[in-house]
C-alpha cells in the first residue's frame, strides 16, 4: 500500500511480526484492495521492482445504522399527504421495511412503501398509530418508531351539540430517567373547537417550572413529556373542552424509573452526647434503594497520632459489628447505640438500587452535642376544680437549646390549652375534657425527651368506663369493666342491655337498666334468651350526673343445648332476678380467662331497687304535671320519691326531697319563662336509693302562663329560701327596734326641755350658805 494512502488510518494502522499490516477501530469505509510489495533498501530499485506484489481485498461487515429517520412525533391534518423516510446503511446492504402496531405494512391505493419511504396520499383519522422502521441483514437488525397524529377536521353534527366525549382516555405509562413519556388524550365533540389542558396533580403543565420547557401538547390532545427527570413522576390529567358545560377529564400515571440519588447531605450531622444516633443517607430512588453504604473517613485523634479508621459496610456486612453497639438500620443508616468521641469524622454516602447509583454523597461531619435534659419537670399528678386555672411547670437545657412543647396523650384536633413563656402549661379555665395525661417534650436537632404528668380535673360528672367485657353464660352474661375516673365525687354505675331481634318490629329497641351495688364492677345479667344477640354498655353517675355510656359490647348467651356440666361445688343461681356475681375459677373451664378478673370466692347481692319508670311530663295552665310508673322491682315498701331538677344543661338540684311512696305524680308550678328545664325521679326504699329514672324535658319558650324570673321563689333551693326570709325578718326586727328606740330617746329629750323653761332663772335662786372662816 503507497504511503499516501495511510493519511485516511490516523493512528489506527501498523506493521506487525515483520510485514502484517493491523488495522484498528474498523469502519465501513475501510472496505477495499489492501496491496503489499517487498522494496530492497540495499540497492537500488527500478521501476520492475514496483511490479510484483499480492493485492488482498478486505471485507468489513458492519451492522445497518441509519442515515435518514423521520421526526419522533408528525403531526399532519386530516387528508392531508403524508412521507416518512428511512436510509440505512451497513455490509450487507440492510433492507428497510415498515410495520405499524407490529403489523408489515402493504402497499395499497392510497399508501404505497417504495426504497425505505412509507407515503400516504390522503391521511384520514385511521392513519393515527404507531409506525416503525426496520434496517435487517445479517449483522442485526435497527429500529425507530414515529408516532402518527392526526388533527381531524370540524365534521359535520352527528349528534346534539354538547362537552366532548373522551373517546381515547390517557393510560398509565413508564419510562426510564431521560426518555420520552407520550400520554394519549383524544376527545370528540359538536361543535369540534377543542381545547386540550393538560394537568400535573392540579397544576397546569405550562405553570410549572420544571415541567413548562419540556412539556407539549400535540394537535390530537395527546401530551408529550421530553426528557423525563424523577419530579416528573405523578397524576396526570388531560380536560378537553369545547365551552359548552363542564368539561370531561380522564388521569394516567406517570412513572419514572431511575438510579438511586443522594437528596441533600447536610455539611454537619449532630448526635446527641451519651444516646442513641443515626448518621442517616437521605436518597430518593425508583425502584426503592436495596443498599446504602457510608465510607468514613477520620481525622486524627490528636498531635501525633495516626487516623483511625472504621470498618466500611459495604466491604462486608458484618463490618459494623466490630464496633460494639453500631449497627446498620433497613434504610442503610448507621446506628450508633451511644454517641461518643469514636463516631466523629467524616461521612459520604452511596445509595444503589437495580439501575445502579448515581454517585456518591457530599461529605458530612459528625459532631457531638448536648441532648435536652429537664431541669424542671412536672410533678407526677395534679388535681384542680373545674373552672379554675391550673400551672404545670417544664423547663430544659441543651445545645442547642430545646423547645418545649405539650400535648395531651390520646387527643384529637387542636387543645384549647396554652403555653407561656416559661413553657408552662396553662389550663384555664380548666375544663373536664383536659384530663387525663399530658405529656412535655424538649426538642433539639439532636435528640426529643419526654415526660408526662395526669391532670384530675375535680367537680365534673363521671369519665365513661373502658375495657368493657362480656363472658356468655348460662342464659346469662357476665359483665365487667374498669371505672373511669368519678370527677371527685362518688359514682355508681348501671349495666344497660337490649336484644337485637333478627327481624324488629321496630326501629330501635327498648333498653333495660340494671343498678349495680356500690364498689362493684361486675355484675352478672340472668333470664337471657338462648342464641339471641344481646348488646351491653355501662354507664357512670355522681352527684353532679351521668357520665358518657361506654362502648357497646355484643355478646350472645349459651343455651342449655350448649352448656357444659357445672363443675361439683359451683354456684347455682335461681335465675329469678339479675344479680351480681364475682366469677370464680369453678366457672373458668372453656372460657377465655382474660374476660374474668380474679376476685374472692363467688357471693351474691341482688339487686333490691330499680328506678321509676315512664316518667312523663304535661304542660298544664297551673306549671307542668310529672307522672311516672312505681319502680319495677322493690325488696321493701318504698319510702318516696325525690324529684330532681336541671335547668339550662347545669348542675342537677333536688327540687323535692319527700315526695310520697304511694303518689305517681307531681305539680311543679312557677317554672321560669323561656327556659329549658330536665327532670327525673330517684326511688328510697329503707336504706336503698335507686338509680335516676329516664329524664324528660320541658321547654316554656314562648309561653306566657309562666311568671317571670322576679316572681319565682319557688324555685330557690330550700337552704337558700330559709337564709332569705330570714334575713328579711332579722332585718324587720331591727328596723322595729331602731324605730321604737328613736321614739323613746326622742320622749325623753322633749321631758328635759319642759323642765328647763319650768325651772326659774340662775340670776333668781337663792346663795348658797358659805362656810365659817377658820
Amino acid at each position: 500500500m503507497p504511503t499516501p494512502s495511510l493519511r485516511r488510518f490516523p493512528g489506527r494502522v501498523r506493521l506487525e511480526e515483520g510485514a502484517s499490516l493491523r488495522l484498528d477501530l474498523l469502519r465501513a469505509e475501510d472496505q477495499g484492495w489492501y496491496e503489499c510489495r517487498v522494496l530492497f533498501l540495499d540497492r537500488h530499485s527500478s521501476d520492475a521492482d514496483f511490479q510484483n506484489g499480492t493485492w488482498i481485498h478486505l471485507t468489513v461487515n458492519a451492522p445497518p445504522t441509519f442515515l435518514e429517520t423521520p421526526p419522533a412525533f408528525v403531526e399532519v391534518r386530516d387528508q392531508a399527504a403524508l412521507s416518512l423516510t428511512c436510509r440505512a446503511v451497513g455490509n450487507p446492504q440492510p433492507v428497510v421495511t415498515w410495520k405499524r402496531s407490529d403489523l408489515p405494512v402493504q402497499s395499497g391505493a392510497t399508501l404505497q412503501v417504495r426504497n425505505g419511504t412509507l407515503s400516504i396520499a390522503a391521511v384520514e383519522r385511521a392513519s393515527a398509530g404507531t409506525y416503525t422502521c426496520h434496517a435487517s441483514s445479517k449483522e442485526g437488525t435497527v429500529t425507530h418508531t414515529t408516532r402518527v397524529l392526526v388533527q381531524a377536521l370540524t365534521a359535520p353534527p352527528t349528534r346534539a351539540p354538547g362537552p366532548p366525549i373522551i373517546v381515547v382516555p390517557p393510560q398509565n405509562v413508564t419510562v426510564n430517567i431521560s426518555q420520552d413519556a407520550f400520554l394519549a388524550c383524544q376527545a370528540e365533540a359538536y361543535p369540534g373547537n377543542l381545547t386540550y389542558t393538560w394537568f400535573q396533580g392540579g397544576s397546569n403543565v405550562f405553570h410549572l417550572s420544571h415541567l413548562q420547557a419540556r412539556v407539549r401538547v400535540l394537535v390530537d390532545g395527546s401530551l408529550l413529556l421530553q426528557r423525563t427527570t424523577p419530579d416528573d413522576a405523578g397524576k396526570y390529567t388531560c380536560t378537553p373542552s369545547n365551552g359548552l358545560w363542564k368539561p370531561p377529564s380522564a388521569s394516567a400515571f406517570v412513572t419514572v424509573l431511575y438510579p438511586a440519588q443522594v437528596t441533600t447531605m447536610l455539611p454537619e450531622t449532630h448526635l446527641p452526647k451519651g444516646m442513641r444516633g443515626v448518621i442517616r443517607c437521605p436518597c430518593r430512588a425508583n425502584p426503592p434503594p436495596a443498599l446504602r453504604h457510608l465510607d468514613q473517613g477520620w481525622a486524627p485523634a490528636g498531635a501525633g497520632q495516626a487516623p483511625s479508621q472504621i470498618p466500611n459496610p459495604s466491604s462486608s456486612p458484618s463490618a459494623l459489628s466490630q464496633l460494639p453497639g453500631w449497627s446498620v438500620g433497613p434504610d442503610g443508616s448507621i446506628v450508633i447505640a451511644t454517641g461518643n468521641d469514636d463516631a466523629l469524622g467524616l461521612y459520604r454516602c452511596t445509595p444503589y438500587n437495580s439501575y445502579g447509583t448515581a454517585g456518591q454523597s457530599r461529605p458530612t461531619r459528625v459532631l457531638l452535642k448536648d441532648p435536652p435534659a429537664f431541669t424542671v419537670r412536672p410533678k407526677e399528678e395534679y388535681f384542680q376544680e373545674v373552672g379554675r386555672e391550673l400551672v404545670i411547670p417544664c423547663a430544659a437545657h441543651g445545645d442547642p437549646p430545646p423547645t418545649i412543647t405539650w400535648v395531651k396523650v390520646g387527643s384529637v384536633g387542636k387543645s384549647s390549652a396554652q403555653v407561656d413563656g416559661n413553657s408552662s402549661l396553662v389550663l384555664h379555665p380548666l375544663v373536664k375534657e383536659q384530663h387525663g395525661v399530658w405529656e412535655c417534650t424538649a426538642t433539639n436537632q439532636v435528640a426529643s425527651v419526654t415526660t408526662a404528668t395526669s391532670v384530675h380535673v375535680l367537680g365534673t360528672s363521671p369519665h365513661a368506663v373502658t375495657n368493657v367485657s362480656v363472658l356468655p353464660l348460662l342464659l346469662a352474661a357476665n359483665i365487667s369493666w374498669e371505672p373511669g375516673f368519678d370527677g371527685g365525687y362518688f359514682q355508681r354505675f348501671s349495666v344497660w342491655y337490649t336484644p337485637l331481634a333478627r327481624n324488629p318490629p321496630r326501629a330501635h329497641h327498648d333498653w333495660v337498666s340494671l343498678s349495680v351495688p356500690a364498689g362493684a364492677q361486675h355484675l352478672l345479667v340472668e333470664n337471657l334468651q338462648p342464641d339471641t344477640s344481646y348488646q351491653f354498655s355501662v354507664l357512670a353517675q355522681n352527684k353532679l350526673g351521668s357520665g358518657p355510656f361506654s362502648q357497646i359490647v355484643t355478646s350472645v348467651p349459651r343455651g342449655e343445648w350448649s352448656s357444659p356440666k357445672p363443675p361439683p361445688g359451683a354456684p347455682k343461681h335461681s335465675g329469678r332476678s339479675p344479680s351480681l356475681l364475682v366469677p370464680t375459677s369453678a366457672l373458668s373451664p372453656g372460657f377465655p380467662v382474660t374476660t374474668v378478673p380474679p376476685e374472692p370466692p363467688a357471693i351474691t347481692v341482688h339487686v333490691f331497687l330499680s328506678p321509676p319508670r315512664a316518667l312523663t311530663a304535661n304542660e298544664t295552665v297551673r306549671g307542668v304535671l310529672l307522672r311516672w310508673d312505681p319502680p319495677a322491682r322493690a325488696s321493701v315498701a318504698l319510702s318516696g320519691y325525690a324529684l330532681e331538677l336541671r335547668q339550662d344543661k347545669g348542675g342537677w338540684e333536688v327540687l323535692e326531697r319527700s315526695i310520697p311512696g304511694t303518689d305517681t305524680q307531681v305539680l311543679v308550678p312557677g317554672l321560669i319563662k323561656d327556659a329549658f328545664y330536665e327532670f327525673r325521679l330517684v326511688a328510697f326504699a329503707g336504706s336503698y336509693i335507686s338509680d335516676p329514672s329516664n329524664t324528660v324535658n320541658v321547654s316554656t319558650a314562648g309561653m306566657e302562663v309562666y311568671p317571670s324570673r322576679t316572681q319565682l321563689p319557688e324555685l330557690l333551693p330550700q337552704p337558700l329560701l330559709a337564709g332569705v326570709v330570714g334575713g328579711i325578718c332579722f332585718l324587720s326586727v331591727a328596723v322595729i327596734f331602731s324605730t321604737m328606740a328613736a321614739c323613746i330617746m326622742n320622749r325623753r329629750r322633749a321631758a328635759r326641755v319642759r323642765k328647763r323653761r319650768r325651772d326659774p332663772p340662775l340670776v333668781f335662786s337663792p346663795s348658797k350658805k358659805l362656810p365659817p372662816p377658820q
